[in-house]
């Protein structure tokens, strides 16, 4: 790694684009940098005008290099929505033609090469690779077969894949703003790496991502990733019907739902309350219970829609985790609404990973719940760590990762005989 290098992590959404720009020095983060823009060419996760996508880009990127004072090359971003998909691939491969060998790395590795390539599409590319399990001859579910003895092994992989067009115009609108793609993620599984701490990490955990039109659900075993669901719904629902029951463009429903959209019994209103919104250059009152119901209404049924999704996925009972992310969690009472439909408590994911906890304190933009604005660009760069790669250089050079291989093939050979 450089000595003082960047990861620069942009989420593009459908509601915003939100960057992070993390300085590191030896691996460890010194110091953040963040920025959001309102997005534009975005729609569900699908890119639907380049151009204007492309402008939103320039602009929040280049807002970084001013903050950072960094020269800005490669980010990392995420795909969503409609151009995710899900597989499990399985491959078996001989490891010895008479007997039982010993397991290596290098068996895993092929025997994973060979559940990829199986499991690959010529309209898709795989950007996640999961080891669900392995099987070797006498025993199925193995977790790590390395050093187990066996004439063959098979490999059970959980695939995220993205539409190949959609990753190359995802590519091009990045290249026209001037930077290129160092990774491209799944912005749940990316999210859920800032969130995720020990204690999620044990069990069945469940976390769901709400955006603003559309909602990702994991599903985790002992933090293995098990399953995916997107989901067209979001906070953009709750606002749309708004809009319509109250005969009010969009923008002006957003900053009602934000300022009085209360999620809960609207009896609790005073039957009088009332809001003065600005209508073709007149003010008109609004009855406030009406308001509450509307959303209270809408969110519920945002809650019902999950409820059922995970129930088809797991059984309620088994869950020992339900995590929550996304900003229409701040709307009042919505947790307590999820909690009350889903039958179990909902915590609010919180960023839990060790090297950016810290800078909670030490930074504004992620004081209070502002942090969940920047989750995903978080998550990248806990990813980005994770994989030991920053701006444009590995962490092991291409020298000492051939040396690094003779090495661990020297050790396979010597447990393989000895």
């Amino acid at each position: 790694m450089l000595n003082n290098s960047y990861i620069c992590a942009v989420d593009i959404g459908s509601n915003k684009i939100a960057a992070s720009l993390a300085q590191v020095r030896k691996n460890h983060i010194e110091n953040i940098f963040f920025d959001t823009v309102v997005s534009g060419g975005v729609k569900e996760g699908v890119i639907i005008d380049a151009l204007e996508l492309v402008t939103c880009l320039t602009k929040i990127i280049k807002s970084l290099k001013t903050k950072s004072g960094f020269k800005i090359k490669f980010i990392h971003t995420i795909l969503s929505g409609k151009d995710i998909s899900t597989k499990h691939s399985h491959a078996i491969i001989p490891l010895a033609e008479r007997g039982n060998k010993v397991i290596t790395s290098t068996d895993i590795a092929n025997a994973n090469e060979q559940a990829r390539i199986l499991g690959s599409g010529l309209e898709e590319e795989i950007i996640h690779v999961i080891p669900s399990s392995y099987s070797i001859d006498s025993n199925s579910k193995v977790i790590n077969p390395v050093g187990l003895y066996s004439h063959r092994l098979e490999a059970d992989l959980f695939l995220i894949c993205a539409k190949l067009s959609s990753l190359q115009s995802l590519s091009r609108a990045v290249s026209q703003a001037g930077y290129e793609i160092k990774n491209i993620s799944f912005s749940g599984l990316v999210t859920s790496k800032a969130v995720f701490g020990k204690e999620e990490k044990k069990g069945l955990s469940v976390f769901c991502d709400v955006g603003s039109d559309i909602a990702e659900l994991l599903v985790f075993k002992d933090g293995l990733l098990q399953d995916i669901q997107v989901l067209p719904l979001g906070g953009s629902s709750i606002t749309l019907q708004l809009s319509e029951g109250l005969k009010i463009n969009y923008e002006l429903a957003e900053d009602i739902k934000r300022s009085y959209g209360v999620i809960g019994d609207a009896n609790n209103i005073a039957e009088n309350k009332e809001i003065l919104v600005k209508k073709d250059e007149f003010y008109k009152p609004i009855k406030h219970r009406q308001v509450a119901q509307m959303v209270t209404n809408s969110s519920r049924l945002i809650c019902t829609q999950i409820k059922e999704v995970v129930e088809r996925k797991v059984a309620l009972h088994e869950i020992d985790h339900f995590v929550m992310a996304g900003k229409t969690l701040l709307s009042e009472g919505f947790i307590e609404m999820m909690e009350n439909v889903i039958g179990m408590p909902v915590k609010i994911g919180r960023i839990n990973n060790p090297e950016i906890a810290p800078l909670l304190k030490e930074h504004s933009d992620l004081s209070g719940q502002k942090y969940l604005t920047y989750l995903t660009c978080l998550g990248m760069i806990c990813e980005d760590l994770e994989n030991k790669t920053v701006g444009s250089a590995s962490l092991i050079k291409p020298v000492k990762n051939l040396l690094i291989k003779v090495i661990n093939r020297f050790r396979e050979v010597y447990q393989e005989y000895f």
